[in-house]
């Protein structure tokens, strides 16, 4: 099945509406890199609508423009691109359409596609809140950055049971971004203090 994977950049403190005060000064080609290689794992963009908007209010004229960037836009304008939104849009940007019923039902459907290499989902916090609910995110590919935002929306939301999670790769930037990836994992077994105070450093 196709995986289904979330990147994201996000403050040191959860903040993950960015904020481009913090952001830019903290990109370098090591996290042009890593975003290279995000995308290059998937042929569908899964995108909230303000996301969309965000990209197709961009992407689109810096391809034409033929820049730096241009490659990497006209990627973004091949992709197949699947937009949540609760009302109807005119879409401008090729390969773009709203999904189709709940969401839930729709990425299931999309994972389990022959047809679909791999799903990622830039951004769009309340997209991937739904799907980290409903156990249908495979990877999160977090780039934290070194500031503690200390306002804006953050990754996770309120809620009655923790998300365990393992680390599947980790990397430290000169700049002080760690990107870590994690998937989803058992919770851990029940422990208690009387499980670990031989671990407890002598004299605290």
């Amino acid at each position: 099945m196709a995986k289904v994977i979330s990147t994201l950049f996000i403050s040191a403190d959860g903040v993950a509406e960015i904020d481009p005060d913090w952001h830019f000064p903290y990109f370098d080609d090591n996290m042009g890199r890593a975003v290279t290689e995000d995308y290059a794992t998937a042929d569908v963009l899964l995108i909230a609508r303000p996301t969309y908007e965000s990209f197709a209010g961009a992407w689109p004229d810096r391809e034409a423009a033929g820049g730096e960037d241009a490659p990497f836009a006209k990627q973004l304008g091949d992709m197949r691109k699947v937009v949540v939104s609760r009302q109807p849009l005119e879409f401008s940007w090729r390969n773009s359409e709203l999904v189709q019923g709940d969401l839930v039902d729709a990425v299931a459907a999309l994972k389990a596609d022959p047809g679909v290499k791999g799903i990622i989902i830039p951004g769009s916090i309340s997209v991937v809140q739904q799907l980290l609910a409903a156990g249908l995110v495979d990877e999160l590919r977090l780039l934290v950055h070194p500031v503690a935002a200390r306002k804006g929306r953050k990754l996770f939301d309120e809620g009655d049971a923790p998300y365990h999670l393992r680390v599947s790769a980790t990397e430290a930037f000169p700049t002080g971004v760690i990107r870590v990836i994690y998937t989803p994992a058992e919770a851990p077994g029940k422990v208690g203090y009387d499980d670990v105070k031989e671990q407890v450093p002598a004299g605290t």
